[in-house]
């Protein structure tokens, strides 16, 4: 599931995007950027980054995307699992350490693909990069 969801993305929404290079969102968000993705950032209190245009919330954000990539507190999932469900996004990647075992359930009873407790850098790496 992992190699078709990372095969078939196009738009990525970067939920706690920050404008710290040092930050693991910063830099994926780059990655993914460079890798020619749709990439926009969800953070309250940034506009832009890497050139991309920021909203405050997953809500605001125009249109479904295919991945909605979570660095965020596992305490926070929950409510944007259910912005994703709401826009209709096709899937909810949690990364490393964000685990949310309920919301997880309720995406994927949504119809939403889920990954949990994973790096997209490091599972693209892995499976993509051949």
């Amino acid at each position: 599931m992992i190699r078709r969801l990372l095969g078939g993305m196009l738009s990525i929404a970067v939920v706690g995007i920050s404008d710290k290079p040092d930050r693991a969102s910063h830099g994926i968000a780059r990655f993914l950027i460079g890798r020619g993705f749709a990439v926009v950032g969800v953070n309250p209190v940034l506009e832009d980054v890497l050139d991309i245009k920021v909203y405050p919330t997953l809500a605001a954000v125009p249109g479904p995307v295919d991945v909605v990539d979570v660095f965020r507190r596992s305490e926070a999932v929950p409510d944007i699992v259910d912005a994703a469900i709401t826009r209709g996004d096709k899937a909810v990647w949690l990364q490393e350490g964000v685990v949310h075992e309920e919301a997880a359930a309720k995406a994927r009873a949504a119809g939403l693909d889920v990954v949990m407790d994973r790096c997209i850098y490091k599972e693209w790496l892995r499976l993509m990069n051949t």
